[in-house]
Parts: C-alpha cells; sequence; structure tokens
C-alpha cells in the first residue's frame, strides 16, 4: 500500500517560532508532528515529554519536531496567551502550531478533522516526500517510536545515496565528451 500525502495543516498561529511551519516546507526531513492539548493529563504525562526527547535526541538528523495544540474541549481555558505560557513553563522548544477551528460550528479543529485524530495525545510521522507513515492516539511506546523514526531516517539516506549514485553514474556516462548509456537503466529497459 503506498502512503498518501500528509493534510496540509490548518492553523491560526504559530508558537517558539518567528514564522508559520508548512508541511511543504519541510521536504527532505522526516516530521514527526505532535497533537496535543494544555488540559490532557495523557499529553502532559506522556506525549509531550515524549516529544520533547527525541526533539533532544535526534537534534542534528533531518528530522523535525512541531506541536499541534488542537483544542476539541474546554476553549475558553486554552487559548493563546494560556499555551504562551504553559510552552514556556514545559520549556517546549518546538515550533507549536494553534489548530484552526472547524469550519461552520465544527467543534473538531480543522488539522485534527483532516488526519481523523481520535482525540489526544496523537503522535503522526511523516516522512521526507511529506507522506503520512503512521499515526498513533494514547501512548506511543518509546522502542517502537524510536525504531520507526530510525527506519525513515534510513529510508532517506537511501533515497540520498541512490541520488549521489545516479548523479555519479551519469557523470562518469559523460565523462569524456560523449554521454554513454547507464548499464542499470538499459537493463531495465533494453534498447530494441
Amino acid at each position: 500500500m503506498t502512503p498518501e500525502p500528509a493534510p496540509e495543516w490548518q492553523t491560526t498561529a504559530w508558537l517558539n517560532t518567528p514564522r508559520p511551519v508548512e508541511l511543504a516546507q519541510l521536504r527532505g526531513k522526516v516530521v514527526l508532528l505532535h497533537a496535543f492539548q494544555m488540559l490532557c493529563p495523557g499529553c502532559v504525562a506522556h506525549g509531550i515529554p515524549q516529544a520533547q526527547r527525541v526533539a533532544k535526541l535526534f537534534e542534528g538528523a533531518p528530522l523535525a519536531v512541531v506541536g499541534l495544540h488542537t483544542v476539541f474541549e474546554h476553549h475558553a481555558a486554552m487559548g493563546a496567551e494560556s499555551l504562551r505560557a504553559f510552552l514556556h513553563e514545559y520549556r517546549v522548544p518546538f515550533p507549536v502550531g494553534i489548530d484552526a477551528p472547524g469550519p461552520a460550528g465544527d467543534p473538531i479543529p480543522s488539522t485534527m478533522r483532516a488526519y481523523a485524530m481520535q482525540g489526544t495525545p496523537t503522535t503522526i510521522l511523516i516522512d521526507a516526500q511529506g507522506r503520512l507513515r503512521r499515526q498513533v492516539f494514547g501512548v506511543y511506546d518509546d522502542l517502537l517510536l524510536g525504531a520507526e523514526i530510525g527506519a525513515l531516517l534510513a529510508e532517506l539516506e537511501q533515497q540520498r545515496l541512490g541520488a549521489a549514485t545516479d548523479t555519479a553514474s551519469a557523470a562518469e556516462s559523460c565523462a569524456d565528451g560523449r554521454c554513454g548509456v547507464d548499464a542499470r537503466a538499459a537493463a531495465r529497459k533494453p534498447l530494441a
């Protein structure tokens, strides 16, 4: 089964970043999207600390950790100023978008609806090509999450090595002023 493109995020504001973060800007990186609410016990006890650990452990890797504050209950208590204080107090370092309200009075925020999330916390893994690879509602086992991030990073590295090999091969086949047929390409589709 081919992974589907991850839906774009629909937000009203961003915190911990000078400009909005768009999914398309993150192509070429693995993305961990952590959807949470400030008043969600599972988010505070497990999800946010896990996202913080991922951000720290994979610092320097082609991985982006992004938060999404997606409020579907207790709206009055979870405004932007409260969220700003929450992120400061819990020392959340990564960008956090505020999910846009659902259209026409829909109580489910727009991005939450687009991803068909069941609640919070929800952890989403998006590959370097912008495709949705995993979505977990509730507690995401640390070992499983680490293994799946590692697999996506290895997949990205293989894609980069393949692209580099193809470029080197093309350069070699045209090295003396003539461009010959790449043997691998010829094997895949023999000339008539």
